[in-house]
């Protein structure tokens, strides 16, 4: 009888959450957002030396005053960068399925954020300057195209293959929510590593709130094999940091070592090589899930708690996969 009433009590919370969930879909539909995009790196790429004035004046934030035109027009015109532009256009020959991912991610910002302003999109290359490959501003959504040609590209043969592997369309909505999150989501309020893992488990529950459609591996940007380890040494990895007392060390080189992209997480075991990167990052995330699970908040509010304040309310417990 007891067996029975506990897994009916699951089946009522599973529909409640199907309701919540189909109400929010439902709300975030009946939101009007049209994004203008202007495809820069067209622009520039088509442009005659005598056109470079003009685009100046219409894109003055791309055009340092210290740059005489003649430095663009030998821009434009080197081999190099000519090649880029063509790859780019081969990989984005228009921009449709990017635009309505884009307008679908900010109706979902607009429903938790009404008041944040929509951007203009502009479309650029970079010299694949990976590390700033998205710039969100109120006004303006700067995208580096170049950044998204597909992880074996030929330019990206060069750049190490744990970051090349997120050098790919797939992964550019879920680029723009994380810039968009890093302008909500408080700095941590302690130095510890259990702070910075939830700051980051913060960042990417709003990335799912705001993603709904998307796979969890889009959303940490790891492939479907890196998210299953994660997921099946989940509680190895929780009583790795237990044990070691890492959870309120402020040791900095906790950050390179489960924080930071990097090819795999350093446990200085021999398991070291089979994980993933970031691995703190995934473990913070679990923590916000059982926070979120176990306590009635908003997600706004949520994202605005001491870190150790969430982790202790969250009643987190690593899952055990037989």
């Amino acid at each position: 009888m007891r067996s029975t009433i506990w897994v009916l009590s699951w089946v009522l919370i599973a529909l409640y959450g199907c309701k919540e969930t189909d109400k929010t879909a439902e709300e975030v539909a009946k939101i009007n957002v049209k994004l203008e995009v202007s495809r820069f790196d067209r622009e520039f790429a088509d442009a005659k030396p005598e056109d470079i004035s003009e685009l100046k004046k219409s894109y003055p934030y791309l055009f340092p005053e210290s740059y005489p035109d003649s430095v663009w027009v030998a821009k434009a015109q080197d081999t190099l960068q000519v090649q880029l532009q063509q790859e780019v256009k081969s990989v984005f020959p228009d921009f449709d399925s990017q635009l309505t991912e884009l307008e679908s991610l900010f109706r979902h910002i607009k429903y938790y954020y009404p008041n944040t302003p929509v951007p203009e999109v502009v479309t650029v290359t970079s010299d694949v300057d990976y590390n700033n490959r998205v710039i969100l501003t109120d006004s303006l959504l700067l995208i580096g195209l170049d950044n998204y040609l597909g992880p074996s590209h030929e330019f990206y043969s060069v750049i190490p293959k744990f970051v090349a592997n997120g050098l790919d369309k797939k992964f550019l909505q879920a680029d723009v929510a994380s810039a968009f999150a890093k302008k909500v989501i408080p700095s941590p309020k302690e130095r510890t590593f259990l702070a910075k893992m939830i700051y980051y488990g913060k960042e990417l529950y709003l990335k799912q709130a705001l993603l709904p459609q998307a796979a969890e591996e889009v959303i940490i940007g790891y492939d479907p094999e890196q998210l299953e380890w994660a997921t099946v040494n989940e509680e190895q990895v929780w009583r790795y940091f237990m044990e070691r007392e890492l959870l309120y060390s402020t040791d900095n080189k906790l950050g390179p070592r489960f924080l930071d992209p990097a090819p795999f997480s350093k446990f200085q075991l021999e398991l070291d090589n089979e994980s993933p990167g970031r691995l703190g990052r995934y473990i913070g995330w679990q923590i916000v899930k059982a926070f979120m699970d176990n306590n009635k908040v908003s997600l706004q509010e949520m994202l605005t708690l001491p870190e150790e304040a969430l982790f202790k309310k969250s009643k987190f417990k690593p899952r055990k996969l037989d």
